[in-house]
């Protein structure tokens, strides 16, 4: 099939719709994404991009049609702006690069904002395709739960449009089965709702097998490492990380490794600086998913948080699936979904979003473990995620649905 995916953000950046373009190519399928050009988490567009944009006009068999966006930038302004200009350039810039192109359907990956599905909405009824919408952020309760819109009026607004766009999707995929009341309020309906939760990138599969620790992190081969990996921001409540950090400065061994980056990565470096915690949690910076394995090789555990918000509590992050294919323990402080998928495969431990002193006890409790009783974890965690979040199985259960609205349109 002719595949157009829609997605804001896209390689280099890294978002799981990158594998998810990977995996239709290898079925086969003839992929074209529209998206922006990269400037996520930095906030600035890519260097290499703006010196060589050729360079990033293919990703894995799929072709990309790239539409200029105004940078996120470190300001709430720009963020905004960076929203609204995707939907103008989407709908001015993409439209005309995808003239006279046939799709047999549409693939619209909403990681965040949900502004950026309007284009796709004008494309499914200017290419008379099927509109398939994976929702992994809840609009507008995550704006309002990170502080970024406060005003009724405004998310009352923000509502409706979130309404629009469920009613006028053909298909509406959800990472989370908690989701489906959300989808019913905006929607009125969840008879076309289809949980589609995320998986592993194949690169996490067997990630410690055969791999040398990265030169940052070969210093710390000697301690038990705490590994935080991803976004650095509001949502992951990284107050209470250094919180736990600083209840547990007593133990020698410890120490916190921070790989990412982020809004909120200099507030962290300074906060760290405060409380005198330099030597205690190292901030690595951000570095290319293919590297990831390399830096895992010293972790003695993965960690996940989100803030303590009702919202987050719907939500399963999406390292969580890589991180249980890795075979290593994972520490969560999150609430709900998140929670219960560790819970329930008996891959670490997990503690109430946002108590910093309970995640502080949860990994004193875990170095006191055995490694055997740590390797059990992980392996626990391993064969939870080869059963339940299954790429194969999700690819499958994806081409399914977009053949059968295909069938139903013709």
């Amino acid at each position: 099939m002719q595949l157009l995916v829609v997605s804001q953000y896209f390689w280099p950046e890294n978002f799981r719709v990158n594998d998810l373009v990977a995996g239709l190519v290898q079925r086969g399928h003839e992929v074209t994404v529209l998206t922006g050009t990269p400037n996520y988490p930095e906030g600035r567009t890519l260097p290499a991009y703006r010196v060589d944009p050729d360079g990033f006009s293919a990703y894995a068999g799929a072709k990309i049609v790239r539409v200029p966006l105004v940078a996120r930038g470190q300001t709430s302004l720009r963020l905004a702006l960076n929203y609204l200009s995707f939907v103008v350039t989407g709908l001015s810039f993409g439209l005309w690069r995808l003239r006279g192109q046939h799709f047999d359907a549409i693939v619209m990956v909403q990681h965040s904002p949900i502004t950026s599905a309007v284009p796709a909405l004008a494309l499914r009824r200017i290419k008379h395709a099927p509109l398939l919408m994976w929702v992994l952020d809840l609009w507008p309760e995550s704006l309002a739960a990170v502080g970024v819109l406060r005003s009724p009026r405004m998310l009352n607004w923000v509502g409706k449009l979130v309404s629009y766009i469920y009613r006028h999707c053909d298909l509406v995929l959800v990472q989370s089965r908690a989701f489906f009341p959300n989808i019913q309020e905006y929607s009125g309906d969840t008879s076309r709702t289809r949980y589609f939760p995320g998986w592993a990138e194949p690169i996490f599969e067997g990630a410690l097998q055969d791999v040398e620790a990265a030169s940052e992190v070969a210093p710390y081969s000697d301690t038990f490492n705490i590994l935080f990996a991803g976004n650095i921001g509001e949502a992951q409540d990284f107050s209470a990380i250094l919180a736990a950090a600083d209840a547990t400065r007593d133990e020698a061994k410890l120490r916190w490794l921070i790989v990412g980056d982020g809004r909120a990565a200099p507030w962290v470096e300074s906060e760290i600086a405060r409380l005198g915690l330099q030597h205690r949690v190292i901030m690595l910076g951000r570095h290319p998913i293919e590297r990831m394995p390399s830096f895992f090789r010293v972790a003695s555990a993965l960690l996940v948080s989100l803030k303590k918000e009702p919202i987050f509590g719907m939500t399963i992050p999406g390292k969580v699936q890589s991180y249980l294919a890795t075979g290593l323990p994972i520490l969560a402080m999150l609430d709900g979904e998140g929670a219960s998928v560790i819970e329930q495969s008996g891959a670490g431990l997990a503690c109430a979003a946002g108590d910093g002193l309970a995640l502080a006890c949860q990994v004193r409790a875990l170095m006191a473990m055995s490694m055997d009783q740590r390797a059990a974890m992980g392996d626990r965690g391993r064969r939870y995620c080869e059963q339940e979040f299954s790429r194969a199985g999700r690819l499958s259960a994806l081409e399914g649905w977009i053949a059968e609205l295909v069938q139903m349109k013709d």
